[in-house]
């Protein structure tokens, strides 16, 4: 049996979101999957070992619009897919099964206003294959050789964002540091790319920079064992955070200008930090960087890693 799943969401967190339902899918039916995702969800690099993935497609400019839509609809056509499962409402891809000549199709329902995803992918999910999912992510990789120091702490620091609104003052993260190296040694790894190397030099220059590293020449794919063997991870709402649990490694999350409840609570591994006067209510354009508690980030910080 062949089977298509589609999940467009763009970024690396919508996912790990989707990865039980991924996983259920491809268990209930006895068979691995097809994924159709977009480049910006790095699916090739956080899925490349999942043995309940067969292939990856990817969707790219080449497929939007009407040339688009006939393109994807014959390249999905040459697979021979019997069941496509659209974690999504949209009209076009419920089309483009039908080209493809797909007969059983199972889609969220058309029209649909939007909702939390994390509800709306479980209900779908469980409702087909008649069984109850977790929500916990359970992202596999097969190198997970760890040679760290074991004598140290090892934070992954998710010092970046998605945008400004969303990242924490990196002088935030050099005293968060300072503060957690009186209690115990520790080595930090800086989770950030390339786009942010002038955040990485203002912490790299700091007194805490003999104890970090950087991830700014690392694929994902080869940030993976690192996050896999820390402690924990500390940082902005990023794909980072949720990477980490995915594999297994408690966050602290710290939500600003994001959907918390969408978010920050489907995994028991996530512990969440919000803007001050906020409870379980930070969303877009709630603004709230400057009212993020540094007491509280400390104190968390310093609960998970005892």
């Amino acid at each position: 049996m062949k089977i298509l799943i589609i999940q467009q969401r763009y970024g690396i967190g919508d996912m790990v979101i989707f990865l039980p339902y991924i996983h259920a899918i491809s268990k209930k039916f006895g068979y691995p999957v097809s994924l159709l995702s977009k480049k910006s969800s790095k699916a090739g690099d956080i899925l490349g070992e999942d043995s309940h993935i067969d292939e990856i497609i990817t969707l790219d400019k080449e497929k939007d619009g009407l040339g688009g839509f006939f393109k994807l609809s014959n390249e999905l056509k040459k697979r021979k897919f019997d069941k496509v499962f659209i974690f999504n409402s949209s009209l076009r891809y419920n089309l483009i099964a039908k080209f493809s000549g797909i007969k059983s199709i199972h889609q969220y329902p058309l029209f649909r206003s939007k909702d939390n995803i994390v509800h709306s992918a479980k209900i779908f999910t469980e409702n087909v294959i008649d069984q109850i999912v977790s929500t916990e992510p359970n992202l596999k990789i097969k190198n997970t050789n760890n040679n760290f120091d074991k004598s140290l702490k090892h934070i992954c620091l998710g010092i970046s964002a998605s945008g400004p609104t969303k990242r924490w003052d990196i002088n935030n993260y050099i005293k968060l540091c300072r503060e957690l190296i009186k209690i115990k040694k520790c080595k930090f790894y800086l989770a950030a790319g390339k786009e942010d190397v002038h955040l990485i030099n203002i912490f790299k220059n700091s007194e805490i920079g003999e104890n970090c590293i950087s991830f700014e020449k690392l694929s994902i794919k080869e940030t993976l064992p690192i996050i896999k063997n820390c402690d924990c991870y500390i940082g902005s709402d990023t794909g980072f955070a949720h990477l980490s649990v995915g594999l297994g490694v408690k966050a602290l999350t710290l939500f600003m200008d994001s959907p918390v409840m969408a978010y920050g609570k489907y995994s028991s591994r996530m512990t969440v930090v919000e803007p001050e006067g906020e409870k379980d209510s930070t969303t877009h354009n709630t603004l709230g960087k400057d009212k993020i508690s540094f007491k509280e980030v400390l104190i968390k910080a310093n609960k998970i890693l005892n």
